[in-house]
């Protein structure tokens, strides 16, 4: 309970309207009756005030404070005179059963149905009503209403969508304070498509296997199951093949035909409803098919009358186990292929027997499973049967001579040819890096010592071979590292967003802004960055390099907020855009123009533009400061302000006043506004028409003395001290002020005034110096009086 004790000269008392407030003043004698005033006027009854006397305390208690609580209030009882005044401040408030329902439970709505937030609230007026969300000021739009009155706030979405799910805020803002009201809205679905696209795991001819990803929004319920359903190529029906739990994105289906094709499509199923489809590309079911063809033999040795040959399982090996291989032989230059064996040779090893020694031969394999035997391998180099001789070494100088986005060329020398063993020829093959396989490019003749290797694939790294042959058989192998920088095949430009990037991004001055945003694209994408839709300021520099673009700003400014957006616009004019809020938080920006106003007599009034760091700073307040030169020095008068006006009541008619008002948070203060001239109440006096009373034979002269002597003060160090007083006396009697005995009536730094009998005293900036005890002295012909009270002065 907000509490004034009298006769500690706590005399100003803040209530919070409907709160209840205490007066109490005590007394030296018990027997003491004492009376209280509001406003000058004798209090008897109040409607919401008790009197109460417990032995020397006297209390006036408020049960409820309301607007008609406040004023100047006064006690009086034996030799006690005393006063204090009581403000009712009146913040925005809300019925807090109704704020507990808000702000405790989400509310839920269906998209699609319209919702309406309603918040009643009281305070004095004018209040003024922001709704936010995520940070962001709402106003009126297509989609969304926001409806303010003196007794109502109410925002009103007809048709919510899932992007209206998040957090809002309700400020509401009065000359009191402030109210923040955090509510919380849950806009439920359906769920969005299963995320894909639809892989085949598996494919056979007795089954399909496929797979997919969970949808990435599930419509704010969670999703139970997944239906899976076929069309055959060629049909229009749909057939429903089956259901998952959530916990599994694959299915297996065994309802398939071979050499089928098939599309597949996906649904998510929450307690909402069910999403639309994920569908495939065409899926065709594998037939009962035989193994592919091998690689070409190797010549493994070589005699006058056998080869030794050995070769790899295919890659294709049909729908059944390989269970041998057919292996035949043919003499070069003829086309009639002739069998090795009766019956399939199970290992991938074989030595051929019974040749003609001096005849060159060709050899090939074919795989056989349970469909059958498979396509012949190409025929293996040629070789002679006859008795080894050294083979060739390797091929001199192989190096890339050339290298463009399609092809790479090769060259280099003939090998050292010993015991008449000459070139035949050069076999070329290669392989990529991530395979282990070898592939024969093609075979050259003898007088070939160059060769250009095409349609090779983007940025892949291959390993290229070379080996002479002769009649003995292949020579040892020449081998080197080419990396390819090939054309990629086309990508369409796409942003690569996810989680990198949020919507708004809050930085600190003077901290540096970095924003990577990955990209995809084949041939590279045209990357433009805007601010505002304008291109950036040259304090923003980007890099685009290796899929991915980056917004760099060394120290961030407040000029720096704004709307950034990038945009990626590939070969064919297609275009794809990302935005996103920049928000850089400084010390405040300064308020904007002063005006003053006497509205009230001997007052001043000081409103202001509001900081443009207002909008989005929800801890900013105000400080006003009061000066009697344009240099200072400077005093805060008022100090917490959350609205932009503010009132100086002590003012003195005739002295010049300066003003400067600074915006404040949590980082610091604003540049100050200050008042372009000085501001004065004229000194103006009231003119009397006196007419004394004839009195016949009665002496007029009287006695000064005092009808309201000087009181006790307690300051704090820097604030403006006033002491008054009332003197009468005829004729009128001349005031002298003393401190500590000491004539301070001309002395500049106090200022001493005198209308009609009203006698003050201004000390402004009061030090620790200016404590001690003060003396009021009224003189004239017929006599003299004083009055003393003491100044007590306490720190900050």
């Amino acid at each position: 309970v907000p509490r004034c004790y009298l006769n500690k000269q706590l005399a100003t008392v803040r209530v919070v309207k409907g709160e209840p407030a205490e007066l109490s003043c005590t007394v030296s004698k018990d027997d003491v009756t004492g009376t209280w005033f509001k406003d000058g006027l004798k209090l008897t009854s109040m409607d919401g005030v008790v009197f109460e006397k417990k032995g020397l305390v006297h209390r006036l208690i408020i049960n409820k404070a309301a607007d008609i609580h406040a004023g100047k209030y006064r006690f009086e009882g034996g030799d006690v005179k005393t006063e204090a005044s009581i403000f009712i401040e009146d913040p925005p408030q809300v019925d807090k059963v109704l704020l507990k329902n808000l702000t405790s439970v989400p509310t839920v709505a269906k998209a699609g149905e319209g919702v309406k937030l309603r918040i009643p609230f009281e305070g004095r007026l004018p209040i003024r009503a922001t709704w936010l969300k995520d940070k962001m000021e709402l106003a009126d739009d297509t989609r969304i209403r926001v409806d303010k009155t003196d007794t109502f706030t109410m925002l009103s979405i007809p048709s919510c969508a899932r992007k209206d799910c998040g957090d809002y805020k309700v400020r509401l803002k009065n000359d009191s304070g402030i109210l923040d009201i955090d509510l919380k809205l849950v806009v439920i679905d359906k769920p969005q498509p299963p995320a894909g696209p639809i892989k085949v795991v598996e494919s056979s001819a007795n089954d399909i296997t496929i797979q997919w990803k969970p949808p990435k929004d599930d419509g704010g319920k969670p999703v139970q199951r997944y239906v899976v359903e076929r069309q055959q190529v060629g049909r229009n029906d749909w057939e429903t093949l089956g259901e998952t739990p959530r916990s599994s994105t694959t299915f297996t289906t065994t309802k398939v035909e071979e050499d089928m094709s098939y599309y597949f499509r996906v649904r998510a199923v929450n307690a909402e409803g069910t999403s639309d489809a994920l569908e495939s590309g065409e899926v065709k079911a594998a037939g009962k098919a035989s193994p592919g063809a091998p690689e070409p033999p190797e010549i493994v040795s070589a005699t006058r009358d056998t080869v030794t040959i050995s070769w790899k399982a295919p890659r294709k090996t049909g729908t059944s186990q390989i269970v041998g291989y057919v292996v035949q032989k043919r003499k070069k230059g003829t086309t009639t292929w002739l069998p090795v064996t009766n019956v399939p040779v199970k290992d991938k090893k074989l030595k051929v027997t019974n040749l003609k020694k001096g005849v060159q031969y060709e050899f090939r394999v074919a795989a056989v499973n349970a469909a059958g035997t498979g396509d012949a391998s190409d025929p293996s180099q040629p070789i002679c049967a006859r008795d080894p001789t050294k083979s060739l070494g390797q091929v001199q100088d192989l190096k890339v001579s050339g290298c463009n986005s399609t092809s790479v060329t090769l060259t280099w020398s003939r090998p050292e040819v010993k015991d008449g063993n000459d070139v035949t020829g050069y076999e070329v093959e290669m392989r990529p890096s991530q395979s282990s396989s070898w592939t024969k490019y093609l075979t050259l003749p003898s007088d070939a010592t160059t060769c250009t290797l095409k349609g090779l694939r983007a940025k892949e790294k291959y390993f290229l071979r070379v080996r002479a042959l002769s009649n003995a058989g292949p020579g040892e192998t020449a081998e080197l590292e080419a990396s390819m920088g090939a054309t990629a095949p086309a990508v369409p430009a796409r942003l690569l967003i996810g989680d990198t990037v949020k919507s708004l991004l809050v930085i600190r001055a003077g901290n540096p802004v970095r924003v990577n945003i990955p990209f995809e694209g084949s041939p590279a994408p045209v990357v433009t960055w805007l601010k505002d839709g304008l291109p950036l300021p040259n304090r923003a520099a980007t890099k685009t390099q290796d899929g991915t673009t980056r917004l760099l700003i060394g120290a961030a400014e407040l000029s720096d907020s704004g709307s950034y957006t990038v945009e990626l616009q590939d070969g064919s004019g297609k275009r794809e855009t990302f935005s996103f809020q920049l928000q850089v938080q400084d010390i405040p920006q300064r308020p904007g123009p002063l005006q003053m106003d006497e509205n009230v007599p001997n007052t001043v009034t000081v409103t202001w533009e509001p900081s443009a760091s207002e909008k989005w700073d929800k801890n900013l307040y105000y400080t006003v400061l009061k000066g009697e030169s344009q240099k200072g020095p400077w005093r805060v008068v008022g100090d917490l302000i959350y609205n932009n006006k503010f009132t100086f009541t002590s003012v003195i008619p005739g002295r010049d006043y300066f003003f400067r008002v600074v915006a404040k948070n949590e980082l610091g203060a604003s540049a100050p506004s200050e008042t372009p001239k000085p501001w004065r109440i004229q000194k103006t006096k009231a003119e009397f028409q006196v007419k004394p009373q004839k009195y016949r034979g009665v002496n007029q002269n009287q006695h000064p003395r005092f009808l309201v002597p000087l009181k006790p003060h307690v300051v704090v160090t820097g604030s403006e001290c006033h002491m008054s007083c009332a003197v009468t006396g005829h004729p009128p009697p001349k005031v002298t002020w003393y401190k500590d005995s000491r004539d301070i009536s001309k002395d500049p730094n106090y200022f001493c005034t005198n209308d009609f009998g009203v006698c003050s005293l201004v000390i402004p900036g009061v030090t620790k110096q200016d404590a001690g005890e003060y003396v009021v002295e009224a003189s004239n012909q017929v006599g003299r009086v004083s009055s003393r009270a003491f100044l007590a002065i306490k720190g900050n």
